[in-house]
């Protein structure tokens, strides 16, 4: 079928020779410098033509993998009732992280961040029986999360687009079944997209359920902090990364607790100079604050190896749906008990061991810390330290918390060695859930014993318009973009150049055989615009083939140009197709 051949003369596009302002990274001063986005508000993008055509090509390579994997598409609304998360417990989870209105009549509502309550009701309203599962349904919608930072273009945004899949099964065995079909069908999107992948494991955060994976790209501009051996054994995102404690040692033979003064010694630095230690055999004391989604605070120790410092997103797991944040001046005011700089759990001659802290406030342990290990820390009061505290004999904790940041070289939970850390950003995730909310939803069906059994589900994200901006990210040079074949907006750029009428001719020409070869085509037709101009914007757009009808149309020769390898060759016009068919036959 022949289609309308698209040009550049009358599309909605204007490149930008300048980045914007507020772009930090390639992929987001590249998409609006070549047209492809626009700004509206912080995290909140329009797509122009150019842009949608990229989504579109993205959202097919993901259709297509969807109805492979036996799933089927469907579509919620992005406003729904807030009782669908209040029902699950999740209204309170989000916190200030979800948009909440109320519509005239004062019922509150939701723009909605995920879709599990949505589905899951669905299903329940539809399905009572085993004989109607497995099902795998999924839609491609947009979602709306009040980001606090957001950044990045469309890698961070306010406003995104996800295709979200749900399986359901009405037994475990089911589940493991389902949840393959889509890691499988995963790794045959991201391969589809040219995307660089490792999958590991995951917290399931809010999401809730058992088993997590997430698919990262590996990429310096990623958010998120993974660690994997160098077998290939092991690999987790640092959230889910479970330290290794210190093997336990007998302290029979330690001596007593000594408090020896430390005057002015606020940092680990200034009390490692006056007791003649190393960082790592201090026990640093961090204040923080656990605050819920109306904002109430719970102020909290968590307790550490002086070498290292807190990770708060590692401590969220721990406390989510918490968030946990610095104790502020005011938290510390509220507890006058409190001497910054020198706190401890151990106060003249106080022990906590099993009952209250000697501050009064939840104490809690680094996972690395071991039993019986030997420590200088805080005495409690102005001026002083104690040495030769010994966990386990002179003071416990309220519990065992992973609040320590992750390092290279620290040892792999699975004894494969030492880790490696990598910078990397979520294209996708894949959870086993479970009956966490077909139980909140009472999703039951008829087993084939008539006996009513609550069906396992399985939850499977993909950021549409995040992994777009990744292949960005991943293609492009110091010109412009350039998209891979699969998600180009169009086949090839056919540019007309020079002056009189027959580069413009062969042009058209040229296009209408593209075109006829079903090729999508983007014809620069435009009058009186310099060469260096149009090769510019042929650049910066990024489409993977051009030709070129300029000077030596006349001739009968027109120049084919792989933007990928910046290899131009001259070939006749009449051999301009078949010579561009044999070449991107050799690339796609």
């Amino acid at each position: 079928m022949t289609r309308v051949i698209e040009r550049l003369s009358s599309l909605f596009v204007r490149t930008l020779r300048e980045d914007p302002a507020e772009a930090e990274v390639a992929s987001h001063k590249l998409l609006v410098r070549a047209g492809y986005i626009r700004r509206q508000a912080p995290g909140v993008f329009a797509w122009l033509p150019l842009g949608l055509k990229v989504r579109r090509r993205v959202e097919q390579i993901i259709r297509e993998e969807m109805t492979r994997a036996g799933a089927q598409e469907m579509l919620f609304p992005a406003l729904l009732p807030a009782d669908f998360y209040a029902a699950t417990g999740r209204l309170d989870d989000y916190g200030d992280g979800m948009f909440r209105l109320d519509d005239r009549k004062g019922a509150p509502m939701v723009l909605a961040p995920t879709h599990e309550e949505a589905f899951t009701l669905t299903v329940k309203d539809l399905y009572s029986s085993y004989k109607d599962l497995p099902l795998t349904i999924y839609q491609i919608q947009d979602k709306y999360r009040d980001e606090a930072r957001p950044r990045a273009g469309v890698l961070r945004g306010r406003e995104f687009t996800m295709k979200d899949a749900y399986s359901f099964d009405w037994n475990d065995e089911g589940l493991d079944a389902s949840y393959q079909a889509q890691r499988d069908a995963y790794e045959r999107i991201f391969k589809r997209l040219g995307l660089d992948y490792v999958i590991v494991a995951a917290d399931s955060g809010a999401m809730g359920g058992s088993k997590s994976e997430e698919f990262l790209h590996p990429t310096e501009v990623g958010e998120d902090t993974f660690v994997h051996t160098a077998d290939g054994s092991y690999a987790a995102n640092v959230e889910a990364y479970t330290a290794t404690p210190a093997p336990a040692r007998d302290f029979a033979a330690d001596g007593p607790v000594e408090v020896f003064p430390t005057p002015g010694a606020r940092t680990i630095a200034a009390i490692c100079e006056q007791a003649g230690c190393t960082p790592d055999q201090t026990l640093k004391n961090v204040v923080l604050a656990l605050v819920d989604h109306e904002g109430k605070r719970e102020v909290v120790i968590v307790a550490l190896e002086g070498d290292r410092e807190v990770d708060l997103k590692r401590l969220e797991v721990a406390f989510q749906p918490r968030e946990v944040e610095t104790a502020t001046e005011d938290d510390l005011k509220k507890h006058p008990q409190l001497v910054p700089g020198f706190i401890g759990p151990w106060r003249d001659g106080a022990q906590f061991l099993g009952k209250e802290s000697t501050t009064g406030i939840p104490y809690y342990l680094d996972a690395r810390i071991g039993d019986g290990s030997t420590w200088i820390t805080g005495a409690n009061e102005p001026d002083a330290h104690v040495r030769s505290l010994v966990f386990g004999r002179d003071f416990v904790a309220d519990g065992r918390v992973e609040a320590a940041e992750v390092r290279a070289g620290d040892p792999a939970p699975n004894g494969a060695g030492p880790i490696i850390a990598e910078r990397g950003t979520e294209i996708g995730h894949v959870f086993q859930l479970g009956r966490k909310y077909a139980e909140a939803l009472g999703l039951q069906v008829l087993d084939p014993n008539g006996k009513r059994v609550t069906v396992t589900m399985g939850s499977y994200g993909i950021g549409v318009t995040r992994n777009l901006a990744l292949v960005a990210e991943q293609n492009h040079d110091d010109r412009g973009l350039i998209w891979p074949e699969e998600v180009a907006p169009f086949d090839v750029l056919v540019v007309a150049t020079g002056k009189g009428e027959e580069p413009f001719a062969v042009a058209e020409r040229l296009a209408a055989e593209a075109d006829a070869q079903g090729l999508e085509v983007l014809l620069d037709d435009r009058p009186k615009v310099s060469p260096g101009v149009k090769f510019g914007d042929a650049e910066l757009i990024g489409v993977p083939w051009i030709i070129i009808a300029g000077k030596n149309s006349a001739e009968g020769l027109v120049e084919l140009w792989n933007r990928r390898s910046n290899e131009r060759t001259e070939v006749s016009v009449d051999d301009a197709m078949a010579t561009l068919t044999q070449l991107r036959r050799k690339h796609i």
